[in-house]
């Protein structure tokens, strides 16, 4: 196989390939032997057709699209590694030549990474980041615990306030007519978490167990579904139950119901010292984007918008599944946020741009470094991963090779050792932040 390359246009980029003529008569081959199964010639059994009668009959040709799509993608990701471009989206195909007994010829314009031209990264002058624990942030972890151990109970008299628990019924309309998803029973709402369209839980105050009410609220313009986006809505609620919660005390006993300390004290001394660790590991992470920020900046280059909306799926999947570890669903988030997944997609594009950019910057610093992934560090990545997910490092190792996804783990130790380096190698201003 032959394959070359020229630039077309900033990160496009031409591949003409020139695949051999054995290669294209054994496509051919595969692709007959796909074909005659689903062929029906008098006289024959389906498979049994010969060659020659198939051929005399239908055509060659008839076998050229089943053949190209058996070939074209081999010869493609062959001519890449050959080339040694990056594509970072679908290639556009021009079949230029394909016939029995000649080379196959095409064309592939794609996008390919883009290139990186650096700036100043070794040096640079990063902020401080303070990792101390106020009495502020201790109380308030205190009251989250708090509220995380209440106890609720039924309001048997009086108005549901923020911040109680209304158990309801409730059914939506619009222009009069009952709408998908507008309907539930016995729903638990936290009142005041604003898990609900604007305004719905704000009338929801003041109702008392028993009462009926319609509530009156506008949909968001961005709202997921078009057909009520911008519209105003009835729902008929009956409230069923006001549960209340009752925060416990802060003292002795509440520390000894919620760890192996005897005193309130000692849980908090505890309390400081893992807030700290926290804060520490916060606060190198801060370190790490800022320098990774000031690298970027300084850097020139042109992301690609395929890169850009690969990011989004990612940062998407990602948002999904940490919602249903969060025992909700994206309709649920839709449906409560008022948002749309057009919207969700715009919202993100801002910092899948700046991942893209900043991992881009670092490929090309770790290539100006030469910062080599030695077997050693991969061995590491995999013991970690193993602690984390409690599976032996050698399944981990085959199940990323398996899923091609080798070269991703190396490129994600790649990048933290490139991160690494930048850190090292900076300089840390007296301006300190928290």
């Amino acid at each position: 196989m032959k394959a070359t390359w020229e630039k077309i246009d900033k990160n496009l980029v031409s591949i003409d390939v020139e695949v051999d003529a054995e290669k294209v008569a054994a496509a051919l081959d595969q692709a007959f032997k796909k074909v005659v199964q689903k062929v029906n010639v008098p006289g024959f059994r389906k498979g049994k057709v010969p060659r020659g009668m198939f051929e005399s009959r239908f055509g060659v040709e008839s076998l050229y699209q089943d053949a190209i799509d058996i070939l074209l993608p081999q010869a493609y990701e062959e001519a890449v590694k050959v080339t040694e471009q990056r594509p970072v989206d679908r290639p556009e195909i021009d079949v230029e030549q394909f016939a029995k007994g000649q080379t196959f010829k095409f064309k592939a314009k794609v996008i390919v990474r883009p290139e990186v031209t650096l700036g100043e990264y070794k040096g640079l002058e990063i902020p401080s980041f303070e990792a101390t624990v106020s009495d502020e942030e201790v109380n308030a972890e205190l009251e989250r615990l708090q509220q995380r151990h209440a106890e609720l109970t039924v309001v048997e008299e009086g108005p549901a306030q923020n911040g109680d628990i209304a158990v309801l019924d409730f059914d939506g309309y619009v222009d009069g007519e009952a709408f998908d998803g507008g309907k539930a029973e016995n729903y638990s709402l936290e009142l005041g978490s604003g898990s609900f369209i604007p305004g719905f839980e704000d009338q929801v105050v003041g109702m008392q167990t028993g009462d009926f009410k319609d509530v009156e609220v506008t949909f968001p313009e961005s709202y997921h579904a078009e057909n009520l986006a911008g519209k105003p809505a009835v729902f008929k609620v009956k409230l069923h139950e006001i549960k209340r919660k009752n925060l416990p005390a802060l003292d002795d006993e509440f520390a000894k119901d919620i760890s192996e300390f005897d005193t309130l004290e000692e849980y908090k001394q505890d309390l400081v010292s893992k807030l700290k660790e926290s804060k520490e590991g916060e606060a190198e992470r801060n370190l790490q984007n800022a320098v990774i920020e000031k690298a970027a900046e300084a850097a020139e280059v042109e992301v690609p918008q395929p890169m850009i909306a690969t990011e989004v799926d990612f940062m998407l999947r990602d948002f999904e599944n940490r919602l249903r570890s969060q025992g909700m669903n994206m309709d649920l988030y839709y449906q409560f946020s008022g948002q749309s997944e057009a919207v969700l997609r715009e919202q993100m594009q801002g910092d899948a741009e700046k991942r893209v950019r900043n991992n881009l910057v670092l490929n090309a610093i770790a290539k100006a470094e030469n910062i080599q992934i030695s077997e050693e560090d991969v061995n590491e990545e995999l013991e970690s991963l193993s602690k984390a997910y409690n599976r032996p490092a050698a399944e981990l190792r085959e199940i990323f090779e398996k899923n091609g996804q080798f070269d991703s783990l190396k490129e994600d130790i790649e990048l933290r050792k490139t991160i690494e380096f930048l850190v090292e190698n900076s300089k840390t201003a007296e301006v300190a932040g928290a």
